[in-house]
């Protein structure tokens, strides 16, 4: 079975290696072997063994009938959304790591293919290597998934553990960041939320079925997260996390991508470092934790290699995905209720005056300050509260 590979950065390179080092066992499991005859870039790679499998023309792959499965990692989503419609259209299934073109065209890009009877298949979107998608396709079909909470964004979490390790402050552990390679030179799509924002858009869609729209989604990222709200958090036992959340509430979902203050008895406590985790809990199947590498080379290749495994044994029928391209309406955060820790410049009798019962929080070396926990309230009614204090830092509390 012939096969391209479009973009060889990082997780294309990963694929072409994946596919070469476990080439035995993948013809083995895919009944005959997967050879990749094309690979697009814009550059050359003088010297690299696939040098003479290098086009620049996408069309050169659209029009072999030879190639059978396409995999797209150039990330964004143009070109990649014009490079991968054209091939479901010309009858070549299709793999993707790409969150963005997923989040924003997966619906459409699922309808070509059922049209086609070819497959787009995209596990690598989510979680990097963990098995996230396959599962709610096939293990949760007889479940209503009624909640999906996610560690899904390995650059925050490394960043948000090494500054609970080492107290570093958050511009400090950015460059940390960067300079091990877990960061990008604009690092805004990981810290402000956006990257995780778009992967419980994509797996909220899965498990309802119809198009979210990422945009909808209340998203806030880490920037504001200091070494002082670290102390807060040392002494009340529990730990920062940016948490991408989707809520079955009535008919719809309530999905949102903040930092959390969560305790040690909650399943993404110890999920540490570059590492993802993600909890499911069904209404049959009870709470199910996925964990793994969210992110690299190889984890992430061998999801997308998965997926043309999964592809060549299907390689005649499309596997079925119900994401529809009617707009699911998202239920209001500001309707869902959490307790928040805040930290003011002004007194906790003013606190406890705007908020009504709170409970105080001592942190080591912390002075001209007061740290409080709220009641449980509601999102909107808290921050027309909130407006009365002088707010330094507000942090949601977690189970």
């Amino acid at each position: 079975m012939k096969a391209a590979v479009m973009g060889y950065g990082t997780i294309g390179s990963g694929v072409v290696e994946v596919l070469e080092t476990n080439k035995d066992v993948i013809a083995e499991r895919a009944g005959e072997p997967i050879e990749v005859k094309y690979v697009l870039d814009i550059r050359d790679f003088k010297g690299d063994p696939i040098e003479k499998r290098i086009v620049h023309d996408y069309k050169i792959i659209e029009n072999d009938p030879e190639v059978t499965i396409v995999v797209e990692t150039m990330g964004g989503v143009e070109p990649a959304y014009t490079f991968v419609k054209a091939m479901l259209l010309a009858g070549k299934h299709v793999t993707t790591s790409n969150k963005a073109l997923v989040a924003d065209k997966g619906a459409e890009l699922i309808a070509i293919a059922r049209e086609k009877n070819v497959n787009f298949l995209f596990e690598a979107s989510v979680g990097g290597g963990i098995p996230i998608i396959r599962p709610i396709n096939s293990c949760l079909t007889a479940d209503v998934v009624e909640e999906i909470t996610g560690i899904v964004n390995g650059t925050t979490n490394y960043m948000l553990t090494k500054m609970a390790e080492e107290g570093m402050e958050f511009d400090d552990v950015l460059k940390d960041a960067q300079a091990k390679g877990y960061a990008e030179k604009d690092p805004a799509a990981d810290i402000e939320g956006h990257d995780a924002c778009r992967k419980i858009a994509i797996l909220t869609s899965l498990v309802k079925g119809q198009q979210v729209d990422f945009g909808d989604i209340h998203t806030e990222g880490i920037t504001k997260i200091s070494a002082v709200d670290i102390k807060y958090a040392k002494a009340m036992g529990r730990a920062i996390k940016l948490l991408a959340s989707s809520k079955k509430t009535g008919n719809t979902y309530l999905a949102m991508v903040a930092p959390y203050l969560i305790s040690k008895e909650h399943p993404l406590y110890m999920v540490n470092g570059v590492f993802n985790g993600i909890f499911v809990h069904g209404n049959m199947l009870g709470p199910s934790m996925f964990y793994g590498s969210g992110a690299g080379k190889l984890p992430t290749a061998s999801a997308v290699v998965a997926d043309m495994v999964d592809i060549a044994k299907h390689a005649d029928k499309n596997i079925p995905l119900k994401w529809n391209p009617e707009k699911l309406v998202l239920a209001d955060y500001r309707q869902c209720e959490n307790a928040f820790f805040v930290r003011t410049k002004d007194s906790k009798e003013k606190a406890a005056d705007v908020f009504g019962k709170i409970e105080t929080v001592e942190a080591p070396g912390v002075t001209g300050e007061t740290g409080f926990i709220t009641s449980s309230m509601k999102e909107g009614d808290f921050e027309e509260k909130a407006k009365n204090l002088d707010v330094l830092s507000v942090i949601r509390m977690g189970k």
